[in-house]
This record gives C-alpha cells, structure tokens and sequence, in this order.
C-alpha cells in the first residue's frame, strides 16, 4: 500500500513540475510576442538631410520610412548628383531603435564627421556625411536645427 502511494505521490510531482514548467514556458512566449509586435510597429523618427554640393547648392529631404539609400542610381531614395558617388553608395537605416549608417562597399567611400565609415555607426542630429562631394547634413526627428559649418574637400 506505502508503495503505491509513493509512486502516486512521485507522479503529481512529476505532473506538477511539468505544469509549471509549460506555464513558465508559455509565459515567456506569450511576452516575447506582445514585444516583438510593439517594436515592429514602432515608427522610425522622422530623417531630414539637408543635401550640400559642391557648387554650393542645398536641397532638404524629409524621410519617414525605416531605410534610406544614397547614390547616384535613379532607384535611391536620396539621388545624387555628384560623379565622384557611387551608383549605389550608402545606406540609412532605422533598427533597434536608432538611425545608422552604412557604407555600401562605394568606390570612394564614405565619411561620417571627416571620419572613414568603415562599420554601421548609429546616426545623432548633426553628423555629416559625405558621399563623392556632397555633403549630407541628418537631423533625426525631422527637427529644425540650424546646419553646422559645411567643410567641403
């Protein structure tokens, strides 16, 4: 009789580890979605770039959607003008919460604030960025901060 309500006894254990375990489980998956759902409908901060030739003229941009590309193909979001850019240059994008930028293996290279941009590096309002020779001014938000001084090569 002591024997079969060991093993009675051995088996709720068992079912009851499983339960919490499962429920642990569940809980975790149930949280991990409702998240992954949040921050996929998040918006990316509004992109305005401010565009600087070497000529000296300035032509704004305002970009909503998550991923921008600069060059000198017709198909990039941000075309340049410029024959020292690459068809397809660099490209702007919005993950993890934060603007980066990226050098897309162009010719010339990038630069972000007179600095070679040999990795993504997340963007800040005022970074400038050079593709060929055009400067790019960005001011995430979309806000309205004055330009800093242009140093054009």
């Amino acid at each position: 009789m002591s024997g079969t309500l060991v093993l009675a006894l051995r088996l709720g254990m068992a079912v009851c580890l499983y339960a919490f375990l499962g429920w642990g489980l569940y809980s975790l998956w149930r949280e991990m979605n409702a998240r992954g759902l949040q921050l996929a409908g998040r918006k990316p901060s509004a992109l305005l770039v401010s565009i600087h030739t070497e000529t000296g003229g300035m032509t704004r941009r305002n970009f909503t959607q998550n991923q921008v590309t600069l060059g000198r193909d017709p198909s990039c979001e941000l075309w340049l003008d410029d024959d020292a850019t690459s068809a397809r240059h660099a490209r702007l994008s919005f993950h993890h919460g934060q603007w980066w930028a990226e050098d897309l293996e162009s010719t010339n290279g990038t630069r972000l604030n007179q600095a070679p941009l040999t990795v993504p590096t997340v963007l800040t309002s005022g970074d400038q960025i050079e593709c060929g020779r055009s400067v790019i001014i960005v001011s995430i938000g979309g806000g309205n901060e004055s330009s800093p001084t242009i140093r054009l090569n």
